[in-house]
């Protein structure tokens, strides 16, 4: 067996490839650049309250990534009901559509517009869906595309929903329309129309404890991981790679040989470390490519009992808040005292601008206005807070990115001996089902001494991945 493995990032995929490798006696070396593992998917302890960096739930069709989940965990991997709701114009609407709730909570003018929106949009739909706007408005209309679509989708990305490509949607709402929405809520008994799943599995001390237990075990089977490790060349020698230099948390360079990479540090940053340097249209072709960062300002709340959701979508365009996640509702050892809440506020940027350059106190003064705005909780209820930045948290699939990705893809395919996995090394807004997925299909790829699973191919088939199972 190969021994000689190296996988840069430990987030869900590098991960799951590691484990992968080092069941089959294997002894991968993954390199992390943060203090922890997990990536996007880690959990921050504060003050014995749990913090996500977003919601993540564990849910899959895939039997292999479900049996790992299952195997690392154990019964410390719980079953949680899901509720989900949108805030819109001071009022919740459920998440998935219920008819008697959009009546009452629209009033009967709106629920009129949308369906006359809808039937326009039947009749005269768009000829072409080459954006988000137009997919979405050619399935709900253009007034129920306004109101619960767009101003929530151009906050997470930051650019109007007419450049965003509808990639994008078909990967998170694929399936969905008005017609089966509704449908679904009035006769939930017919079998013929696929439904959100309606609960998830979790960690009971939040994603962070999966991969943590993870990390672990590959060490206890000879595997090693190096956190503070941030990989700064990656060395190459025609179609192979033959190296990589990391920066250690000591501030030491350091060189590693191996036969076989596995990458699932963010694409761009792996074309920038390359040496020999690429070509130029390569070069252009990552540079073009944007990532949409992410900065949660994770308060507790001096209040038993908040809302019952586990996350409401914010979909109110008078304040910046995107997302609100409710841990305690996630599991209730994600909160020490039962007394207390504790609130994950989202907030989508790049990074350097306007807003993730703003201190911690003055997001905190933005964070605790906006939520006693719209009346979550009072801002003198608030007891303390922590603010954390994610950079690169979402690939985003704006206007030109697929032809970038494609010259990417191709130049990558060259290196016989390197993999990339995972969402930051695909650029594709995985799940973490699909990026775990990715870990193990490379894993198994140098297992059996041949390319035989395309990690690559990963979350391009035609079934939306939150429909259920049949």
């Amino acid at each position: 067996m190969a021994d000689d493995i190296v996988i840069m990032g430990a987030g869900p995929a590098g991960l799951a490839a590691g484990y992968e490798l080092a069941k089959n006696n294997c002894k991968p070396m993954l390199f992390e650049s943060q203090d922890q593992v997990g990536g996007i998917s880690k959990t921050i302890k504060y003050r014995d309250f749990y913090f996500d960096l977003g919601g993540h739930r564990f849910f899959t069709k895939f039997n292999e990534v479900n049996n790992l989940w299952h195997e690392v965990l154990g019964a410390d991997f719980i079953k949680v009901p899901r509720l989900s709701r949108i805030y819109y114009k001071n009022r919740y609407f459920n998440y998935p559509l219920t008819p008697l709730n959009a009546l009452t909570g629209m009033g009967i003018f709106d629920t009129v517009k949308i369906t006359s929106s809808y039937l326009y949009s039947k009749i005269f739909p768009y000829s072409r869906e080459d954006t988000f706007e137009q997919w979405v408005s050619n399935r709900f209309g253009r007034k129920l595309y306004s109101m619960f679509f767009k101003t929530y989708t151009e906050k997470v990305w930051g650019i109007p929903c007419s450049q965003i490509q509808a990639e994008w949607a078909a990967q998170r709402i694929k399936g969905l329309s008005l017609k089966t929405a509704v449908l679904n809520a009035i006769s939930r008994k017919n079998n013929n129309i696929k439904t959100l799943i309606n609960e998830f599995d979790y960690p009971t001390h939040g994603p962070g404890m999966m991969y943590n237990r993870m990390k672990d075990k590959i060490e206890d089977m000879g595997g090693k991981v190096y956190i503070n490790s941030r990989v700064d060349k990656i060395n190459t020698e025609g179609s192979k790679i033959k190296s990589l230099e990391y920066i250690d948390k000591d501030g030491r360079r350091n060189i590693v040989e191996g036969r076989y990479f596995i990458s699932s540090i963010p694409l761009t940053e792996l074309i920038e470390k390359l040496s020999p340097t690429p070509d130029t249209a390569i070069l252009n072709a990552a540079s073009n490519l944007k990532y949409r960062s992410l900065i949660t300002v994770d308060i507790i709340v001096g209040k038993q009992h908040l809302f019952p959701d586990n996350w409401i979508y914010i979909h109110s365009p008078d304040v910046k808040l995107g997302r609100i996640q409710n841990f305690k509702n996630w599991s209730s050892k994600m909160v020490p005292d039962e007394n207390r809440t504790s609130l994950g506020l989202e907030y989508f940027c790049n990074e350097n601008d306007e807003l993730w350059n703003l201190t911690d106190d003055k997001l905190f003064e933005l964070a605790a206005d906006e939520i006693d705005k719209i009346r979550i909780c009072n801002k003198k209820d608030i007891e303390d807070y922590i603010v954390i930045r994610v950079p690169k948290a979402y690939p985003v699939y704006m206007n030109g990115y697929k032809k970038n990705i494609g010259i990417i893809e191709s130049f990558i395919r060259q290196f016989k001996n390197l993999q990339p996995v995972g969402r930051y090394g695909l650029f594709k807004y995985n799940n973490m089902d699909h990026s775990v997925l990715t870990g193990l299909y490379a894993a198994k790829n140098i297992l059996e001494g041949t390319i035989k699973y395309d990690t690559w191919s990963v979350n391009t088939d035609k079934e939306y991945h939150e429909e259920k199972a049949n």
